[in-house]
């Protein structure tokens, strides 16, 4: 059977996994932490089920998947991660025992979603907060595609696993290689990492918490080892430098390739315009809109708005003040943020600012159509026209997103919760932001949902990260019959 070669590569993926929770298992050795054992345990179950996996389902490994298989693989890939990277916090007694709650938090963690059940994070030894921003940092830039990008001969390099996992409408390439443009993306991801690290030391913090905050900046994460999260270093310089982080954080990658090359046309990007100027007028109209009600003094609330309105737009998370108490204006902005998101290629969750663009621009050439129903008009994204074969998945995105958040704002709403709570929660988690409002501001955490609206968010954020299509697809009766139909085929669907 050609399906259980899905279980080989699984195998392969918690293998590193548990590679990944001995890089910050050797932190707690080096300052002898209480959470030495905790990483030891999961390290051991991690690597004895990666084991059986990788060698029981190894005689699988040269057969193809079919498209219906990556897909399936892509999903399961997200929740294994996080079911098994839940083991430190579960062993270490971070959530007393309750498992579900560690999934969530390590669900958050590689969905970069940033929203936690944590109450005091400050007490937690720091290999467990280094391997909870770690986690982010993996999730980033996508576990599938660091796969693709160190390890192509174990099977990971194909193209559909790729689009599965990107972000935007379009999965773009940067080289014509799949593997090639993996290996390039992750390289700028990395470079980018190394330069915040070195310029948040220059501004002061410890080699600690700048490595902390690079992992979970760089991701658009949001994890922080404080309880006021970036407000707790109280350093102008070093909230600057976050800024523009998140900021080159929630461009396409796709772009930095190409400047590097020496292609300066990426200014005229309609995206990255769109992008940068909502941004910019977002910082404008919440300055004034705060100032207004006199909450400080403007320049305190200029640098406070524009943290707050590129950390949710790129939807990072970091707070540096509770924007819960701004006004109504501020906060629906906010709020209305969280749909938006980053640019497609980025780090970024939510819907995408190309997406919205192109809906728009769809939306207005059908009003067009009814006045001129004889014109022959297409749909523009700067000087491209944009195919019926993007627009299609671009506008099912939009209507799927919307309704799964009203489906779950409803089951939420159905177990108790006040409206702005609810939406907000499944706002913040289904568009990986992290903090909503109300019960789940950015001074509080998520234990005001009860278990099945915190096992529903988990799913929502994995849903988010995956931007949808991905998860729902293997749900489909075609799907189904797809699988059984070409089980021992070899080849693609």
């Amino acid at each position: 059977m050609r399906s259980i070669r899905i279980f080989y590569l699984i195998g392969i993926l918690l293998l590193f996994l548990a590679f990944s929770m001995f890089l910050s298992m050797l932190w707690s050795l080096g300052e002898q932490g209480p959470d030495r054992i905790a990483f030891l345990l999961a390290i051991i179950f991690t690597t004895a089920a990666g084991g059986f996996f990788y060698w029981f389902f190894s005689p699988s490994k040269g057969r193809e998947l079919s498209i219906v298989e990556n897909f399936t693989l892509v999903t399961m890939a997200w929740f294994v991660a996080g079911i098994f990277g839940a083991l430190p916090y579960h062993f270490y007694g971070v959530f007393e025992g309750n498992y579900l709650h560690a999934f969530f938090e390590s669900i958050s963690g590689f969905t970069t979603t940033g929203a936690t059940l944590i109450e005091d994070i400050e007490i937690l030894p720091r290999g467990i907060l280094l391997w909870r921003s770690f986690t982010q940092w993996l999730g980033g830039m996508g576990i599938i595609v660091l796969f693709l990008a160190i390890l192509p001969r174990f099977g990971f390099r194909n193209m559909t696993m790729f689009k599965a996992e990107i972000p935007g409408p379009v999965a773009e390439r940067v080289v014509p290689r799949v593997v090639e443009t993996a290996r390039r993306l992750w390289l700028i991801y990395v470079t980018l990492s190394v330069i915040q690290l070195l310029l948040l030391m220059f501004c002061g913090l410890s080699f600690y918490d700048s490595l902390c905050h690079v992992l979970t900046t760089m991701p658009t994460g949001g994890f922080s080892t404080y309880n006021a999260s970036i407000a707790a270093f109280n350093n102008p310089l070093a909230e600057i430098v976050i800024i523009f982080f998140m900021l080159f954080a929630g461009i396409n990658f796709a772009l930095y390739f190409r400047l590097i090359r020496g292609d300066l046309n990426i200014f005229k990007n309609p995206e990255l315009r769109f992008y940068l100027a909502l941004i910019a007028a977002g910082i404008i109209f919440v300055t004034i809109n705060t100032y207004e009600f006199g909450t400080g003094d403007f320049f305190t609330l200029l640098r406070q708005s524009a943290f707050q309105v590129v950390s949710i737009t790129t939807t990072t998370g970091y707070a540096t003040v509770d924007f819960d108490v701004w006004p109504s204006f501020s906060r629906l902005f906010l709020l209305l943020m969280m749909f938006f998101g980053a640019c497609g290629g980025s780090t970024g969750g939510a819907m995408k600012q190309a997406r919205w663009m192109l809906m728009f621009k769809y939306a207005l050439r059908e009003i067009r159509q009814i006045i001129h129903p004889s014109a022959i008009s297409t749909v523009k994204l700067g000087q491209q026209h944009v195919s019926g074969e993007v627009l299609r998945p671009v506008m099912g995105f939009g209507f799927l997103y919307i309704t799964l958040t009203a489906l779950a704002t409803l089951a939420l709403a159905f177990m108790g919760l006040d409206f702005e709570t609810a939406f907000s929660a499944v706002a913040a988690t289904i568009g990986n932001v992290g903090p909503g409002l109300a019960g789940v501001g950015p001074t509080e955490t998520y234990r005001v949902i009860p278990p099945a609206g915190q096992f529903l968010l988990t799913v929502m954020m994995v849903v988010g990260r995956l931007e949808v299509y991905t998860v729902l697809v293997i749900f489909l009766p075609e799907s189904r019959r797809l699988w059984k139909k070409n089980k021992g085929k070899r080849g693609y669907i």
